[in-house]
């Protein structure tokens, strides 16, 4: 009797045209989706790069030279490139959103599924995750060094002075973070 369903296209009391009807709107909300998190990993990682790249507080600070003395007042400027771990973000985060750019339109245009534009893609989007990961993580210790200081090396703690600038960078490797987990979700759905 089984046999008799099995020729017939009916397996476990389900078609075969059914299977395949599921399977195509399966497709369909899978790139359906893809396209939303390359869109969300584009922006995040285009408005991380942003805020960081304008990242910029001027301040004057009073330094005392020889105790008899008063202190003499001296500007001080904090941006983005004063510091190499700033300027990897920026410019990490800068290539991240060309990527989510080509590939998005590459995802767009790939309506017949080419299996390797589809696995080229796949890496690519596991060398963000790598590349996004890395910055944060190169920017988070120089700005937990900010914050925090080193008593070590007699590195003293920054961010109670540029206190903006410290809060701004802040925002920006949270925005790149969530690009990088973004690229992750796409690694993820892909396999």
């Amino acid at each position: 009797m089984d046999s008799q369903y099995k020729s017939a296209g009916i397996e476990n009391g389900v078609t075969n045209d059914r299977v395949k009807e599921v399977a195509v709107a399966n497709k369909r909300k899978m790139r359906g989706c893809d396209l939303v998190l390359r869109f969300l990993a584009l922006a995040f990682s285009l408005t991380a790069a942003v805020v960081l790249g304008v990242d910029k507080q001027s301040t004057t600070v009073a330094v005392t030279l020889v105790s008899s003395l008063p202190p003499v007042n001296i500007p001080v400027t904090a941006t983005w490139h004063h510091l190499s771990a700033f300027v990897y973000f920026v410019v990490a985060n800068a290539i991240a959103c060309a990527y989510a750019t080509i590939s998005l339109l590459l995802t767009m245009g790939n309506r017949g599924g080419k299996k390797g534009l589809a696995t080229m893609i796949v890496v690519f989007d596991l060398v963000m995750v790598a590349l996004l990961f890395s910055s944060v993580g190169a920017a988070g210790s120089i700005g937990l060094m900010g914050y925090q200081g080193n008593s070590h090396v007699q590195w003293k703690k920054v961010c109670n002075v540029f206190d903006k600038f410290c809060n701004q960078g802040m925002v920006a490797m949270g925005l790149s973070g969530v690009a990088s987990i973004l690229f992750f979700l796409l690694v993820v759905l892909a396999t």
